[in-house]
């Protein structure tokens, strides 16, 4: 009788091991990304806005995405738009990590969860995603929308800082240059609709208003961009989060 040679103990606890993490990770993975259907589960999304986008290409309308792919963005006073983008359709995005990137527990679901989070060891709320959002958006239900004090970018950083993304720290301004550095087009055609305008404009511009147009850019350009810097930076409490 032959004896058969058998794999030591621990090098198959350790193969188990790998086999139920990579099951586990399998399990969770998060749901793919259905630009038709504009879900984008775990996603900051973005969207050029009428004129402004027309004068400054990098400024635009953000929101961000549930578990499920469902856009929620802060539009109007008291007003958070579920699954309706209002400016228009995605035409950036930025798909989020949650295991890799967030401080949230993503074992547990967020309409099984209670309603009081728990904190970690960091001081931040112990939520699940679609917890930390509902969260906020509950908080900007209350809050009047302004253009240059509380919008859409200061909504999508609450979500962020309470998430715990990349430790936190989120305003609108680093929001803002992060998801134009970083998001990826939805599709060539949408990368075209957002600069086409802006070109147009400028050209028109240039051959009819010359440097006076070019002087007019500039300043709007400063005074807006100015405006958020020193609001965000120097005069903290003025732009909501």
């Amino acid at each position: 009788m032959i004896d058969c040679w058998q794999p030591p103990t621990s090098a198959m606890e350790a193969s188990l091991d790998l086999e139920n993490q990579q099951m586990m990770e399998g399990s969770s993975q998060t749901l793919q990304i259905d630009r038709r259907s504009a879900r984008f589960p775990c996603c900051i999304v973005w969207t050029p806005l009428p004129v402004i986008s027309w004068l400054v290409p990098f400024i635009g309308h953000i929101g961000i995405c549930r578990e499920d792919g469902v856009i929620l963005d802060f539009a109007g006073p008291n007003f958070v738009c579920v699954d309706n983008f209002a400016f228009g359709p995605v035409t950036r995005y930025l798909q989020i990590s949650k295991a890799k990137q967030c401080h949230i527990n993503s074992q547990q679901s967020a309409y099984d969860a209670d309603d009081q989070c728990g904190q970690d060891e960091i001081g931040r709320d112990a939520c699940t995603w679609d917890d930390a959002l509902r969260k906020s958006t509950q908080e900007f239900q209350h809050k009047s929308y302004n253009l240059f004090t509380c919008n859409c970018h200061s909504f999508v950083a609450n979500n962020l800082n309470r998430l715990g993304f990349q430790s936190g720290g989120w305003n609108v301004v680093n929001l803002a240059a992060f998801i134009f550095l970083n998001g990826r087009w939805v599709s060539k055609a949408s990368m075209v609709g957002t600069f086409l305008p802006f070109v147009v404009v400028f050209g028109l511009g240039i051959m009819f208003g010359g440097w006076t147009f070019l002087t007019f850019l500039a300043f709007f350009t400063f005074v807006l961009v100015g405006w958020f810097l020193l609001g965000t930076y120097c005069f903290k409490n003025l732009i909501q989060l």
